[in-house]
């Protein structure tokens, strides 16, 4: 197999699998709800991201055409050099090889992902969530289509049917070379992954966001971010978790019950800390555990703080690196906020449902890496490559 396939082919074949996903939409959507049928999990989260609908076709066509049509990310100059003795010495972009992602329950994943590692000229393998055999079986045969019509080997794109204990023999003595692990799902899922692998894995981590409303808070507007953060979608990793509420706010427990009162209009179940549950009567958390919880469900934590530091302070305890926000109308104290707090994305005045490849310019995501190696946050095309030194010499000798 072919090193890199040529920017030319990786397009091509993007854009005729967009095209198979459409004339196919009715076969995808049929062959869903088998697996569908199938699932008897309790998981609320795990179900909605095994649904396909046509509007989860219409994002996997979009994030191909938006793919097809980006500039190539392999062989883009990142340093240039001339040594003195006359040696051209250059940095550029380079594939990586290839990538195996291993994820749950979502569909979705066999194209996007599948497609941005392709993109970025890597040999994809695929192992999908049992509960989503079919729909990712039917996927990826148009995968194998896509490629076929462009006179290019299937070996690019592979499905790994394997089970639990067949996966983490793979991982720990592959049969095939590996240059990269990206595992997406629960903490369970990139656990195992890590515990296991022999190669570099991207961790794309668990969520646990916070939203904190300081005393010069707009609360109209912070009222709409926490109601949005929690209940626009359960079952992402950018979904809201936790909210601090500043004591110096003024009459902050009429703020906290209507907080309370519109989460509860949306079916959530609402804890709170001491001072939250007096103010509200929410039941009071058991222990300060669950601030180190995700829920992915209709459930969220509400407490308060003394300060801007201890709200920096208990978030860069408790949260998950992924992202968090401070609702305020003073731009100092959301710069100071915003430098200290430890995520891969913080916010003043915004949702952290924005927390995307997608809705950061980067036309897709591979993942959402908590890691701070080697891209932290959305990992878009531009981010899946290695790099490489080229120098060129004409006898120079040290």
């Amino acid at each position: 197999m072919k090193t890199v396939l040529s920017i030319d082919k990786r397009n091509a074949v993007l854009s005729r699998m967009a095209a198979l996903l459409e004339q196919e939409r009715v076969v995808i959507k049929t062959t869903n709800q088998q697996d569908l049928a199938n699932y008897s999990g309790g998981d609320l989260a795990m179900e909605k991201r095994l649904l396909v609908d046509d509007a989860k076709i219409d994002g996997m066509i979009l994030s191909l055409q938006q793919l097809a049509s980006q500039e190539d990310p392999v062989g883009q100059v990142r340093f240039d050099f001339t040594h003195d003795n006359g040696m051209k010495i250059s940095n550029k972009t380079a594939a990586f090889g290839t990538i195996l992602i291993i994820y749950e329950s979502r569909p979705d994943v066999t194209v996007e992902a599948g497609g941005i590692a392709f993109k970025s000229g890597n040999k994809i393998l695929l192992k999908g969530g049992k509960e989503s055999l079919f729909s990712n079986l039917k996927i990826v045969s148009l995968w194998h289509r896509a490629l076929t019509d462009n006179e290019v080997t299937i070996s690019w794109v592979e499905y790994l049917n394997y089970d639990r204990s067949e996966t983490q023999t793979f991982l720990e003595k592959p049969t095939q070379k590996v240059d990269l692990i990206v595992p997406r799902g629960g903490e369970n899922l990139i656990n195992f992954v890590k515990k296991h692998a022999t190669c570099p894995v991207i961790v794309s981590g668990r969520g646990n966001n916070f939203v904190y409303v300081n005393k010069e808070a707009d609360l109209e507007q912070a009222l709409a971010i926490i109601i949005n953060g929690k209940t626009s979608n359960l079952s992402v990793c950018n979904a809201l978790d936790k909210v601090l509420i500043d004591s110096n706010l003024e009459n902050w427990q009429a703020f906290a019950q209507k907080v309370v009162t519109a989460l509860k209009g949306k079916n959530v179940v609402v804890l709170g800390d001491e001072s939250i549950s007096k103010a509200t009567h929410v039941p009071e958390i058991e222990s300060d555990l669950i601030w180190y919880e995700e829920f992915l469900d209709y459930k969220i934590v509400i407490g308060t703080t003394n300060s801007d530091q201890e709200a920096i302070q208990k978030i860069n305890k408790y949260c998950g690196g992924h992202s968090a926000s401070i609702m305020t109308k003073n731009d100092a104290v959301a710069q100071e906020f915003m430098e200290n707090v430890d995520t891969a994305a913080v916010y003043h005045n915004a949702s952290t449902r924005f927390t995307d490849g997608g809705q950061f310019g980067l036309g897709g995501e591979l993942a959402i890496s908590t890691d701070k190696l080697h891209q932290r946050g959305p990992i878009g095309l531009q981010h899946l490559v290695t790099n490489k030194w080229y120098i060129y010499g004409e006898g120079q000798v040290r």
